[in-house]
């Protein structure tokens, strides 16, 4: 169900686009997506700044990757020529150091965002879907940075699992220097709503003078959420929210949930009986069967659903439903919700809106090996966290452009910067990684001057892209 994709197929014609004018267009675009954001930094800033602070956003979609680093000193050799890469260097480090702005105003502004296509959804009828999930910012070389702790490596915890017919891995975690990092992501309960729109990113330590609590991190965010949104979203979480406690916060703030439910974990059955999850699904049959698409394997597999009213230990008053999804070849899901769920389509209903909390898995990865999101070498707190934010808007801008109504674009794009042969690849569904390649050779080919957005006529991509 990821959304991430475009699907581009070579028997659709190429529209007669000119490149100078497409890359120019793309650049008005950028800068229409940041205008709020800019407004509010021209308040306080030097204009120099803002544009340093606009052209940034732009050289890290051209430049950043795996490889390449959201280091200063080679984000300033892009910002300016070769030969002035010093002095390019020197105003990004004046706009990262400047006390006059803080990352604040970035993660209002993704906030205020995700508020305004939430309401657009709400008068369309339509209901969102904020998915919640906690990743690790490693910086296994750093000891000196100001704020790092220890953080589970994920790399190493995805290479050592158990594959059969190799050696079995170690047993004990990896533990590095690091951050904790938690994010919000705004989907639709419908794929045709539009892209997932990015609302949060937060990090934070356990160490320090900075340091917190886990669950005081997230009830921050869940109290942000209740005060903004009300029950007019459903939140999705994975096994890591399970318990009690957050159990009780959701419940307390009466917020709609889905969360994915460990089996081991006692609930109340309806007699009464406090029993393991898996225990109260052991020996029922759930519905006819049916064929979902499986977002994680691209593939189509056999499902069927059972529901079960249970309630929580902790929480005897409050009537829950126990939604278990069974496929081949697959461990069954337990969801846990307090969603009315009294027929098949009502939990099949429960079913697909937690698969669409897959796109926030793509988001960590598309953040740490697209964006390069765990290379800064900044020492200080808030300087990180203000280039860290930048990042993520670039990637907030490149989830804009899998709007509807960049198909034409998208196909220019594609077919033009970053065409690929083959029958497999004609009929593949492309993923954001290519549609930021194409971009970035766009732009390398054809750099928008953002010096000449105060002049009129400006080509608009969304005229040429309609």
């Amino acid at each position: 169900m990821q959304k991430q994709y475009l699907t581009c197929r070579e028997a659709r014609p190429v529209p007669p686009y000119d490149a100078s004018q497409m890359a120019q267009g793309v650049g008005v675009q950028l800068a229409n997506f940041l205008f709020p954001l800019l407004v509010q930094l021209d308040a306080v800033l030097d204009k120099r700044l803002v544009r340093t602070f606009l052209a940034t956003i732009q050289v890290i979609i051209t430049f950043r990757d795996r490889a390449n680093g959201l280091l200063l000193s080679e984000l300033g050799g892009y910002l300016a020529t070769p030969d002035k890469a010093p002095a390019g260097t020197k105003r990004l480090s004046h706009l990262l150091h400047s006390g006059k702005w803080g990352a604040w105003l970035i993660a209002h502004f993704l906030w205020q965002r995700a508020s305004q296509q939430l309401e657009e959804w709400t008068q369309a009828g339509e209901e969102g879907l904020v998915i919640w999930d906690e990743s690790v910012w490693e910086k296994p070389e750093s000891q000196q940075a100001e704020g790092l702790c220890a953080v589970r490596r994920s790399l190493a915890k995805r290479l050592t699992h158990y594959k059969k017919g190799y050696y079995s891995p170690p047993p004990k975690p990896i533990f590095v220097p690091g951050l904790q990092w938690i994010g919000l992501l705004l989907v639709g309960r419908r794929e045709q709503q539009g892209p997932p729109v990015l609302a949060a990113m937060r990090w934070w330590s356990s160490r320090g003078g900075r340091a917190s609590f886990k669950r005081d991190e997230e009830a921050t965010l869940l109290l942000s959420c209740a005060a903004a949104w009300g029950r007019r979203v459903v939140h999705l979480f994975d096994q890591g929210f399970a318990g009690g406690l957050w159990l009780g916060l959701l419940l307390a703030l009466g917020l709609r949930f889905v969360l994915s439910f460990r089996k081991d974990y006692q609930l109340v059955d309806a007699q009464g009986n406090k029993r393991k999850a898996w225990h109260i699904a052991r020996g029922k049959r759930g519905s006819r069967e049916r064929l979902i698409w499986d977002s994680r394997r691209s593939r189509w597999v056999q499902a069927s659903v059972l529901v079960l009213p249970v309630q929580h230990p902790e929480q005897p008053d409050v009537a829950l439903s126990l939604v278990v999804c069974r496929s081949a070849g697959r461990l069954p899901w337990y969801l846990l919700t307090n969603e009315a769920v009294t027929t098949e389509d009502e939990a099949w209903q429960v079913v697909f809106a937690y698969v669409r909390r897959w796109n926030i898995e793509q988001t960590w990865r598309y953040e740490k090996s697209e964006l390069a999101f765990q290379s800064p070498r900044l020492w200080h707190w808030q300087e990180r966290e203000k280039l860290l934010l930048m990042a993520s808007l670039a990637y907030a801008f490149l989830l804009t452009l899998l709007e509807p109504l960049y198909d034409p674009l998208r196909l220019w794009l594609l077919r033009t910067f970053c065409h690929r042969t083959g029958w497999h690849c004609r009929n593949a569904k492309a993923p954001l990684y290519r549609l930021r390649s194409a971009l970035s050779r766009l732009w390398q080919k054809h750099p928008p001057n953002f010096a000449l957005l105060g002049q009129r006529p400006l080509p608009s991509v969304r005229l040429l892209a309609g």
